[in-house]
């Protein structure tokens, strides 16, 4: 199967050159075979064997890599707007943890839907990710709490994979939340989690992860669930510094997890450590837009040198936000993040921060996951916040938006 893209307007390539991280290329091409990017630059200079094979004149549209969204929680049933309606009158997101509410009141959703149901929802939610040309993306279990439930997700966004183009990438999450039957017994849960949860949900999933924060699990417990994780080979990742300072980064550091996430509150010093152990910084603008308080620093985290990914966080209760689109233009707009550092984070970064080494950028070799713009710029993402700006999707090489 080959395909060329010509005519493009700007092809972000995400391959540095010069002054431009972007490695931005105007008046482009872009030839596949076979699923992956066989040739990449201007349209001048195309070699002759590719202008015999089939191709899409793309108008002056802008390309980019499809976006990678390495955080989301993507499987789970009902929702929460009333919770949302109840932090519009000042109660916080803690107060509503406090009373039973927030990931406990979505385990009880999740827990009594069929299998069908939280399927058929994700897909829908799939659907929409897609659309706004997110190509892989990253689901974690954690509203199950249970042995079986915990599975159950897992093997949900298995489904999501079978029969989506969307890549995905499963994350165990048991150590979201203490469920309400182990309240007054957390070293019951760890060991729930340690002894019979981990290895029965293993199979299903790449990475272990962990809410590290003052309202759900300490730095020791955190690192007890990450440490047998590790044992049955999934390589950790740290909820860290969401809703204060908790440790989770350091933890992070010190177990050169993958990623830490979220990390408002992180320090100079937890910038430090995380840049030393070549863990990534995924930053989600999406909750802080809906949650408030201090923002991520993330000029902080690049002068120290860490890498960052930027990710939707799609859950019912803090960020339901499905669009990376978005997540763009909230990052430059609300984070005060450089545009092109928030669309390599949103592509490139994403990809690192999954370890996919062919993603999220446009050499020869990448697989072909391309996000094609209905705008001539990479820029409007930030300038037209809320707007679907795609025109097409590519997944494999292969046309599957638009």
């Amino acid at each position: 199967m080959q395909l060329v893209l010509r005519d493009i307007g700007e092809l972000t390539t995400n391959q540095p050159g010069g002054d431009d991280r972007l490695g931005r290329i105007s008046n482009a091409a872009v030839a596949i075979r076979d699923g992956r990017v066989a040739w990449v630059g201007a349209d001048s200079d195309l070699p002759s064997e590719w202008h015999r094979v089939t191709s899409l004149d793309v108008g002056g549209r802008a390309v980019l890599p499809g976006f990678v969204d390495p955080h989301t929680h993507l499987v789970f049933a009902g929702d929460r707007a009333d919770e949302f309606a109840l932090r519009l009158t000042g109660v916080s997101y803690a107060e509503i943890l406090a009373e039973g509410g927030g990931i406990l009141r979505t385990m009880a959703a999740t827990r009594a839907a069929t299998q069908d149901q939280l399927v058929s929802a994700a897909l829908a939610r799939a659907d929409r990710m897609l659309a706004a040309g997110t190509t892989t993306v990253e689901i974690k279990s954690g509203y199950g709490l249970d042995t079986s439930t915990e599975r159950r997700l897992l093997e949900a966004a298995a489904s999501v994979a079978a029969n989506h183009p969307i890549d995905v990438v499963p994350t165990f999450l048991g150590a979201h939340a203490l469920p309400p039957e182990f309240a007054g017994d957390r070293a019951g849960y760890l060991r729930l989690l340690v002894e019979e949860t981990i290895s029965a949900c293993a199979p299903l999933a790449r990475y272990c992860d962990v809410f590290c924060d003052p309202n759900a699990f300490s730095p020791q417990e955190s690192r007890v669930v990450l440490e047998a994780g590790l044992r049955y080979g999934l390589r950790p990742r740290v909820h860290a510094e969401q809703l204060g300072p908790g440790g989770g980064a350091t933890l992070a550091a010190e177990l050169r997890a993958v990623s830490a996430d979220h990390l408002d509150y992180a320090s100079a010093e937890d910038a430090a450590a995380l840049a030393r152990a070549g863990t990534v910084a995924v930053i989600l603008p999406g909750t802080h837009f809906t949650l408030g308080g201090p923002p991520p620093p993330v000029h902080l985290l690049l002068e120290a040198g860490v890498t960052l990914a930027l990710g939707t966080d799609c859950n019912p209760g803090t960020s339901y936000l499905e669009s990376m689109q978005m997540v763009v233009a909230l990052a430059v707009l609300d984070l005060g993040l450089g545009l092109e550092q928030a669309v390599w984070s949103a592509t490139r970064g994403g990809a690192l921060a999954l370890e996919l080494p062919d993603k999220g950028w446009i050499r020869q070799g990448a697989v072909a996951d391309l996000a094609i713009l209905d705008a001539p710029s990479a820029v409007h993402l930030a300038y037209r916040p809320g707007t679907n700006l795609t025109w097409m999707v590519l997944k494999d090489g292969q046309r599957v938006v638009g």
